[in-house]
């Protein structure tokens, strides 16, 4: 678990929300010009074992392709165009890998939060490559990602294959045995679903010594309630209209 806490408050939803195609470059890069020094993304590996953006188990929503995204090599998913689903002046945006990503983030001295979103049944495998990866990207680099993961097993195998990297639990429900699980992948944060979070529950978990997070935090009546709850930082859409610095400093 950390000690200590380096990470902002704000944190870019998928690189600049729904502003630009969603886990592309250039949506971190748009994320950046509004002032975020933090970025959410989401990292499967394809059939080759290569990491890669991408937030649905399918590639239709936002890329060229179809079918399940990690039944395929690498080699194909490069070719897709994860842009034009957007608007026009994306198109022909590729998928990045998770490693072009890191250097990106490493030569701006911007940091991350990985979220590990697995094919189903390689839930493990997936958490361990993805955190290796982000081991060695990241060893010479004060600060370092975080990686996080609904699933248990995700987080299971990154503490297994980079103990050191930080975890946090991602929660949409408080199900049964949330907090053990935790503990158990001896993780630094827990990031709720915002509406979850109460007085109650933030003592709770920051009485475990974990910081309380959350996700996706579009409205500002929403942000403002977690700013008086204490919490420890937020994702959101709203690059726009949270600005990090102007008002909207915690």
């Amino acid at each position: 678990m950390l000690t200590d806490w380096p990470y902002p408050f704000w944190i870019a939803h998928r690189g600049a929300g729904k502003l630009a195609p969603e886990n592309t470059l250039a949506a971190f890069r748009l994320g950046a010009q509004h002032g975020y020094r933090m970025f959410e993304c989401d990292a499967k590996l394809s059939a080759d074992g290569v990491p890669f953006l991408l937030h649905d188990s399918t590639l239709e929503r936002t890329t060229s392709g179809h079918g399940t995204a990690g039944e395929q090599p690498w080699s194909a998913l490069a070719q897709l165009d994860a842009g034009s689903w957007h608007s026009r002046g994306y198109a022909g945006e590729p998928i990045p890998t998770l490693e072009n990503l890191a250097r990106w983030c490493l030569a701006n001295r911007l940091l991350l939060d990985i979220e590990i979103k697995p094919t189903p049944g390689v839930e493990e495998r997936t958490g361990a490559v993805v955190a290796a990866l982000a081991a060695r990207q990241w060893q010479a680099a004060p600060v370092p990602p975080l990686l996080t993961s609904f699933r248990p097993e995700a987080l299971l195998g990154a503490l297994k294959a980079a103990p050191q990297l930080p975890r946090g639990l991602l929660l949409d429900t408080l199900w049964d045995g949330c907090f053990g699980y935790a503990e158990q992948l001896k993780c630094s944060a827990i990031v709720c679903n915002h509406a979850l979070w109460d007085a109650a529950l933030v003592a709770r978990v920051h009485g475990m010594g974990l910081r309380a997070l959350s996700y996706t935090v579009n409205d500002e009546w929403a942000a403002e309630r977690l700013i008086a709850l204490g919490t420890d930082g937020v994702v959101t859409d709203r690059v726009d209209f949270f600005v990090p610095g102007n008002g909207y400093q915690k």
